[in-house]
């Protein structure tokens, strides 16, 4: 996975670092747990693009600072912004200052709406390349967990072709393994078996 890994004691996956505890709890409450609403599929896809490049631990810290200058990522509301907001993003010393991350994400914020006025959901978009359930790999250490597969590769593909930037596939499976598109924590974290259990009462669309 090309990430730093810890001593864990408690049997979690090794990348959630024990001496910080907005990682841990992230761990603990967040990664892997099935997401279905489109919106925050959004808001984890462009902050994992924002992502490129640095760790993720970077923009977890700075996760509240992004969703107040993108007004809780919004699309309808981003989708709007135009210079005066952009000058503004540029100045805002709590996210990632970066030309480029930050068109994309105003961007794909206007192709999020353009896919849903055009009658496609995002969410279902998303899983309908995990054909809406969640993919429960079964790795017993960190250094067996892929940095991309080929479900990744057609969802990068995808995006890219609805216009989508910063949407790599080794980004997309990290939003994948965010999200709960596949189960990533080793079979040994407790969190393994709790979010296959969360996979099973839930569904696409719920």
């Amino acid at each position: 996975m090309g990430i730093a890994t810890f001593d864990s004691m408690d049997g979690r996956c090794a990348w959630a670092n024990p001496k910080e505890p907005i990682y841990v709890a992230y761990h603990d409450e967040e990664w892997g747990v099935p997401e279905y609403d489109a919106r925050a599929l959004w808001e984890k896809l462009v902050l994992d693009g924002f992502q490129a490049g640095l760790a993720w631990i970077t923009i977890l810290k700075k996760r509240e600072a992004f969703r107040a200058a993108f007004a809780d990522f919004d699309p309808e509301v981003v989708a709007r912004y135009g210079a005066e907001d952009r000058a503004r993003l540029m100045a805002d010393a709590g996210i990632i200052r970066s030309n480029a991350k930050i068109d994309a994400a105003i961007d794909g914020a206007r192709r999020f709406l353009a896919l849903r006025d055009a009658g496609e959901d995002f969410s279902a978009f998303l899983w309908g390349f995990v054909d809406g359930k969640p993919i429960q790999n079964q790795w017993t250490e960190m250094g067996q967990v892929p940095a991309q597969t080929p479900e990744a590769v057609e969802m990068s593909k995808a995006l890219k072709a609805k216009g989508f930037k910063f949407v790599g596939p080794v980004i997309v499976y990290a939003f994948m393994q965010a999200v709960g598109m596949v189960n990533d924590h080793v079979t040994g974290c407790p969190r393994h078996a709790a979010v296959a259990k969360l996979a099973q009462s839930t569904k696409a669309g719920a």
